[in-house]
């Protein structure tokens, strides 16, 4: 459905229960015991499975999933209820996508970028190097034709993707040592999925893919030498800061990280279309929600970091940044060079993020920059 036409469509799925009562012939009147067949289908409830990629309640991303079930439970009425499992508990972290894929469960909550391997454009959907925040994200998948180029990469895969959240701009990640030059990263073992964990792989660094329930111990054990994760909110939450102190910005590779809720395509075709508007709702909700979360929760969490553990707070040098872009560029070339799709995905998101800067250098970016200048001694 056109994501446009979202709103009203979901006005009239809320009302269709009355709708239906309210189309019967003028002439004719439902008996006040209706056991028809139609009536039976109503009252039909539907159990739906969702695997998810995070620990089992993990704040903002576990906790995420969770609401949006309560949502299509309550907004249901029942008709659809949707149980949540943490990673590991019907399918590891990284099988949720071929869990749901194959009906095994109906829906997941995850971050498109995790399933690279299906296709090359999977991680545009997440985030790339340099890209968009998250109100662009969102105005790209709702306005600028986003939604559209998703599903058309989903479909063969037999799923229908709805963005369910958003991290925000993280941060750089964690280091064990100080980074005062592209010379620092060579060697260096680091956590980093999605696009970026190339790009670091060729300025001389060793990107390692694990869930995120790995890192502390893998940080603690010297198995990694640094990590990106998500940003002080849920890196407070997983204690790094106890085995690793250098805490670096800004997240270049991640500006602006969307979560995504995947759905069987055949459960979703199943569904009738008011549980359809229901599911798109609920979604659309936490993907505030989680965006809402995250912006209030990491301001907390940064001031904890650093005030109450000792975390030393480091920007990237100039010249860092200006390698990893380069460097960027080069892959994401690489990466298109050889699929139409994936071209036209990236060339989609370019356009929105180059026609959106100069609005934001005039608005967010200019109101960011005088409030810095006007309240720092304040």
């Amino acid at each position: 459905m056109d994501r446009r036409k979202f709103v009203s469509a979901l006005g009239l799925g809320l009302g269709l229960g009355a709708a239906a009562l309210a189309g019967c012939g003028q002439d004719e009147k439902p008996a006040a015991s209706d056991n028809s067949a139609v009536g039976e289908k109503k009252a039909e409830a539907l159990k739906w499975d969702l695997v998810t990629t995070w620990p089992k309640n993990y704040p903002g991303l576990g906790t995420g999933a969770n609401r949006f079930a309560e949502r299509v439970n309550a907004m249901s009425g029942g008709r659809l209820t949707i149980k949540v499992h943490g990673a590991g508990e019907l399918v590891p972290a990284t099988e949720v996508f071929d869990a749901v894929r194959s009906g095994s469960a109906q829906m997941g909550h995850s971050t498109p970028y995790y399933w690279k391997g299906k296709h090359s454009a999977m991680p545009f959907f997440t985030t790339i190097p340099f890209g968009l925040t998250a109100w662009e994200m969102n105005g790209w998948l709702n306005f600028g034709g986003g939604q559209e180029l998703w599903e058309e990469l989903y479909e063969p895969f037999n799923l229908q993707p709805l963005a369910c959240g958003n991290s925000g701009t993280q941060m750089a990640g964690w280091f064990n040592k100080e980074i005062n030059s592209v010379d620092d990263l060579k060697g260096l073992k680091i956590r980093m999925p999605g696009l970026a964990g190339e790009v670091i792989k060729r300025l001389g660094a060793i990107p390692v893919q694990m869930p995120g329930g790995e890192v502390f111990t893998s940080l603690q054990t010297g198995a990694l030498d640094a990590a990106d994760w998500v940003g002080p909110y849920n890196d407070l939450a997983f204690g790094l800061y106890k085995v690793v102190k250098y805490y670096y910005y800004p997240g270049w590779q991640e500006p602006g990280s969307a979560l995504e809720v995947i759905i069987n395509k055949d459960a979703w075709n199943s569904l009738p279309q008011d549980l359809q508007h229901i599911v798109r709702s609920a979604a659309e909700a936490e993907n505030q929600h989680i965006l809402d979360e995250f912006t209030a929760r990491n301001a907390d969490a940064l001031k904890q970091l650093v005030n109450e553990h000792g975390v030393q707070l480091r920007r990237l040098p100039d010249d860092v940044l200006m390698a990893l872009k380069d460097t960027s560029d080069q892959v994401i070339e690489e990466v298109i060079a050889g699929d139409e799709l994936s071209r036209r995905i990236y060339e989609s998101i370019v356009a929105f993020r180059d026609a959106s800067m100069p609005y934001q250098e005039v608005a967010e970016q200019a109101l960011l920059n005088s409030r810095t200048l006007v309240l720092k001694d304040a």
